[in-house]
């Protein structure tokens, strides 16, 4: 008889779909791999009682796990309908900072591949290493850029490699600036991020880069996504189209992040 079917397990199955239920409410995403370990059955139950759970509506089903529905990222093309004009106008902030010859890292989203665009009008010769597949065949046609296209496993909501073979890529190259993505800006001045793999890699492009510089659109600023972004403080600072609140503005500052707004 399968573990699913023995009648311990189908009694224990409502405590583990409380238990996850808490789990996804406090943390926004829990993982197949500690939620086995945690109730000592296998993978494929947890699966089973993944799939029961989401197909209520309860959480939506992520790779590895599953996460509230607020905390999954929306994919490429839906965010690239999103605040189109906001990222423009950060796009052309990023560009501006760009220097003739500089080898700068363009993170995946949308709103660096407007970076991309932007780079684009200026006609600079520059370097420049992403993991992002729609930035890559955007910029490889531009005839004063290299485009370097920083390998690993292709995450297909994101269109674009993710892991850390993305930083051990990178670590081959000398980085002057990276524009970093983001999920959010808490109102406590945390940056987060919807994954873990996403999360640590922006973490290791601030320490490699000269200067680094999340890329944030206005609409951002006080949510949260489920992961902290280690040693997002250290970055140089953030660059966006309005002005956050001057309470995120000054927890911002506190922890050493500047602003970077279009002038009036």
């Amino acid at each position: 008889m399968s573990e699913s079917t023995t009648p311990a397990a189908r009694a224990l199955a409502p405590r583990r779909h409380d238990e996850i239920l808490k789990r996804v409410a406090a943390d926004g995403s829990v993982s197949i791999a500690e939620l086995a370990r945690f109730f000592d059955v296998s993978r494929e139950t947890i699966r089973r009682d993944l799939k029961v759970l989401a197909d209520k509506g309860l959480f939506e089903l992520i790779h590895g796990g599953a996460a509230r529905s607020d905390a999954v990222e929306p994919g490429l093309s839906e965010r690239s309908r999103e605040n189109a004009q906001g990222k423009a106008v950060i796009g052309k902030l990023a560009a501006d900072m760009v220097e003739e010859g500089m080898v700068i890292f363009l993170d995946s989203g949308t709103t660096t591949l407007a970076i991309a665009h932007a780079l684009a009008a200026s006609r600079q010769n520059v370097t420049i290493c992403t993991s992002s597949l729609a930035i890559a065949l955007f910029t490889c046609h531009l005839p004063n850029v290299r485009t370097h296209v920083l390998g690993g496993e292709i995450n297909p909501e994101e269109e674009a490699a993710s892991g850390m073979d993305v930083v051990q890529a990178a670590e081959a190259f000398r980085i002057d600036v990276a524009f970093l993505g983001a999920g959010a800006v808490t109102s406590e001045g945390d940056i987060t991020d919807f994954t873990k793999a996403g999360s640590l890699l922006r973490s290791r492009m601030i320490s490699m880069a000269q200067a680094s510089y999340f890329v944030i659109d206005g609409s951002k600023f006080g949510r949260s996504t489920p992961l902290k972004i280690p040693n997002s403080q250290d970055a140089t600072g953030i660059i966006t189209d309005r002005n956050p609140s001057d309470i995120l503005a000054n927890v911002l500052s506190l922890k050493g992040l500047g602003v970077i707004i279009p002038a009036d």
